[in-house]
């Protein structure tokens, strides 16, 4: 059976950083609003965006086990460009699992630098979208 993906998803993003004595409210990498729109040939648009920031979503979904989602945001914010690329995979639902919530899990990288070179290209992340 196709996993319907289309729809509103609340997204938050971590750094990685395997240093334990970090204080997790400083791994915050973005948190907003992620809406997603699978065609039935798996073509994928959307949004993704917070207070002050909107990036515009293109990609692809494959069926599979667990569903592939690859999508690349690019937005203009501030004057700035910023482009990243996603690739999500679909949690499967735990048969014994309870009050469990369709999750994406995943993997970002920042592909094109931003403000002034400070946020440089190949920084990535992990994310996680929960359905609205």
């Amino acid at each position: 059976m196709a996993v319907k993906i289309s729809g509103g998803w609340s997204y938050r993003s971590l750094v990685n950083n395997p240093d334990l004595s970090v204080e997790f409210n400083d791994l915050r990498f973005g948190a907003g609003t992620l809406q997603l729109d699978v065609s039935a040939t798996g073509e994928l648009s959307g949004t993704l965006g917070g207070p002050g920031w909107s990036l515009n979503l293109s990609g692809s979904m494959s069926e599979g086990s667990p569903p592939l989602l690859r999508w690349q945001g690019r937005g203009d914010i501030g004057g700035e460009e910023w482009v990243y690329d996603y690739l999500g995979y679909v949690v499967p639902m735990w048969p014994a699992g309870v009050d469990q919530v369709d999750t994406i899990v995943g993997t970002i990288i920042r592909t094109v630098p931003h403000s002034n070179g400070q946020a440089r290209a190949g920084y990535t992340a992990t994310f996680y979208a929960v359905r609205n």
